[in-house]
């Protein structure tokens, strides 16, 4: 597997291109912002850019949908709980002092334990609701890409519209931390960790009961 990270948009969120070596197929994991810079590391890598992918639609992970579904004609991919986040995307944005060019709508909706082949790599998805609705998470070759869900030493916020912290906290309980320990995280925001690391230190999952 081929694997970049880059902190994007305003709010320097994790973007994640993921794609596989053999047919250079790739697939864009919530692109905040800064396209450009994005494009240029998939040309640069001889890669074909076949999806993007959104965690959910909280402005700050989706801004940069428009630009490269224009460059690259590529599908556009979120859960279907959370259209109405994408489509209020540039509003949200205004909240942080940001325009936006607003998302086209999705090519198709991410359904839970649906398999995303791209090229020769299937790459899971989970849905983990609680921080949004329609919050999933990508699993691929032993790394998982937990969006606003879970991070190191801590766990998404759900103060904003459609967040529930009980839902929250039984996403990452029953279907992140069951995961083996090894797993590798590479989240939202901030540095990446692992599953087991998690279970024995995060606070937040603690708080709830102690680790599994």
């Amino acid at each position: 597997m081929i694997l970049h990270a880059l902190a994007v948009g305003p709010l320097d969120v994790n973007c994640y291109l993921v794609a596989c070596p053999r047919s250079r197929a790739a697939l864009v994991i919530d692109p905040g912002g800064d396209e450009e810079e994005i494009w240029h590391l998939l040309t640069a890598e001889k890669l074909q850019l076949r999806a993007v992918a959104n965690t959910h639609g909280h402005f700050d992970h989706v801004g940069g949908n428009a630009g490269l579904i224009r460059k690259s004609g590529a599908d556009l991919l979120i859960h279907r709980n959370d259209c109405k986040l994408l489509e209020a995307m540039c509003s949200q944005g205004a909240m942080f002092g940001c325009r936006l060019e607003a998302s086209p709508p999705p090519s198709r909706f991410l359904e839970d334990g649906a398999i995303l082949a791209i090229g020769d790599l299937p790459i899971s998805v989970i849905h983990t609701p609680g921080h949004s609705p329609g919050g999933v998470s990508f699993l691929v070759a032993g790394h998982l890409f937990s969006g606003d869900t879970l991070f190191a030493g801590s766990v998404g916020r759900t103060d904003l519209p459609g967040g529930d912290f009980a839902v929250l906290m039984a996403s990452i309980r029953e279907r992140l931390l069951t995961l083996p320990d090894e797993t590798i995280v590479h989240p939202g925001h901030g540095p990446g960790t692992t599953i087991g690391r998690e279970k024995a230190h995060n606070p937040f999952l603690a708080k709830a009961g102690g680790p599994l």
